[in-house]
């Protein structure tokens, strides 16, 4: 009987119906690393393409690591990179670690616990705040004309060392290894206007331009080392990847298609039940849309879609626009012009209702979800059931990471 892992630490049975048919997929190829800390100072010490970080460094240095919000065990990648900035000669008193703020993201103390007592004191730590106008700084002008802001602590930083979590480049809010500087670091506008809708598509001129404006700012920074994190089944960490960015970017791509790409020719079932697993910083509303949005792939017009998470953080401006219209495309219209935080999940939650029925095996109060138009399960004794129920039923875990073509 197959078993779906959901959350930190749950899992559910799901069996379908006698002589339904069942799939599984969303499993990815490999196996988490066991020791990350080796893990990231090996990629350090035998960076792709690039000196060893010890060469390419200087005393005097003052370096900011900037922590992507999406990243897992950031405590003990942090740690890493510090002691090896250390060794390579670097004051601590030069070293700064950089998060976002944001409800889901880790903040800077929370990434400074595992690096090792007597040198704590010294890392300075800082949480971009995208309103504060006195936090930014201009960096250019963009190819396109736009003024390019972004945080202050980077702009000043001889040395800026991104780490980032891999993601599918047809992700929403995903803009390639660079977008773990920007927009995550630039201003509240900029933040916004990459949230506009037209993101959404997987592929297309719009989404391309934002790329290669992500691109073009990495670029001006001087950014040209970067570490990079390969999601592994339940959010652990399946490959560390250190050196020369575009080196690492295009390793990053062919090693993410092969871990998780599944193409998929089962046709369309009646229910596709969807897990996310990992711990309460995955349990998010922005996993919750791309979770929805791969699971669309699999089920077919009027069916329906189960997803099993432990999601319980409030639903956000934009979520609670399609609660309060009078239609989804009113709310959607909203969104469009005001782009909130929660923009993109809210859309692909919107899009996901309008195709098939959404239930959802969360944390969150049954009124919560049912204002949304989701039906609340409230035990997974219920969700087996409904698996009974349907005479094609396919399985996804790992559904924000999952990529099914």
């Amino acid at each position: 009987m197959p078993i779906l892992r959901y959350g930190e630490h749950q899992s559910i049975e799901i069996e379908a119906a006698q002589s339904a048919s069942t799939a599984l997929l969303g499993v990815p190829r490999g196996h988490a690393v066991d020791d990350i800390s080796a893990a990231v100072a090996w990629a350090i010490d035998e960076p792709i393409d690039y000196p060893p970080l010890r060469r390419a460094t200087t005393p005097g240095d003052r370096v900011v690591i900037a922590l992507s919000p999406r990243l897992p065990q950031a405590a003990a990648v942090a740690a890493v990179v510090v002691e090896k900035l250390v060794e390579a000669g670097v004051h601590p008193e030069g070293i700064t670690l950089l998060t976002a703020r944001g409800p889901t993201a880790g903040t800077a103390s929370d990434s400074l616990h595992l690096i090792e007592p007597r040198l704590r004191p010294y890392i300075g730590q800082h949480v971009h705040d995208p309103d504060n106008r006195s936090e930014l700084a201009y960096l250019a002008a963009s190819e396109s004309g736009r003024p390019i802001l972004i945080s202050r602590t980077l702009h000043d930083g001889d040395l800026v060392l991104p780490i980032g979590g891999v993601l599918d480049t047809a992700a929403a809010g995903y803009f390639g290894i660079h977008s773990t500087l920007f927009p995550t670091f630039a201003d509240a506008d900029t933040r916004a206007r990459f949230r506009s809708l037209g993101s959404l598509a997987r592929s297309g001129n719009y989404k391309q331009k934002l790329i290669d404006e992500v691109n073009e700012t990495a670029w001006l920074l001087g950014v040209t080392f970067t570490i990079q994190l390969l999601p592994a089944d339940g959010f652990g960490v399946l490959d560390v990847l250190a050196g020369q960015c575009q080196a690492v970017e295009e390793q990053a791509r062919v090693r993410y298609a092969k871990a998780w790409q599944q193409p998929s020719d089962l046709p369309p079932a009646s229910l596709v039940v969807a897990a996310m697993a990992g711990d309460p910083l995955t349990q998010t509303w922005q996993n919750l849309g791309v979770a929805l949005e791969n699971a669309g792939r699999l089920v077919e017009d009027g069916g329906a879609v189960a997803v099993c998470c432990e999601l319980e953080c409030p639903p956000g401006p934009g979520l609670q626009r399609i609660a309060g219209a009078e239609s989804r495309q009113a709310a959607l219209g909203a969104i469009r012009r005001e782009r909130p935080i929660d923009a993109l999940p809210a859309a692909q939650i919107a899009h996901a209702l309008d195709r098939f029925t959404v239930y959802l095996l969360s944390r969150l109060e049954p009124e919560t979800v049912e204002d949304l138009d989701m039906v609340p399960i409230a035990a997974p004794t219920e969700l087996a059931r409904l698996a009974r129920r349907h005479q094609t039923c396919t399985l996804l875990a790992n559904a924000p990471c999952a990529r099914v073509e």
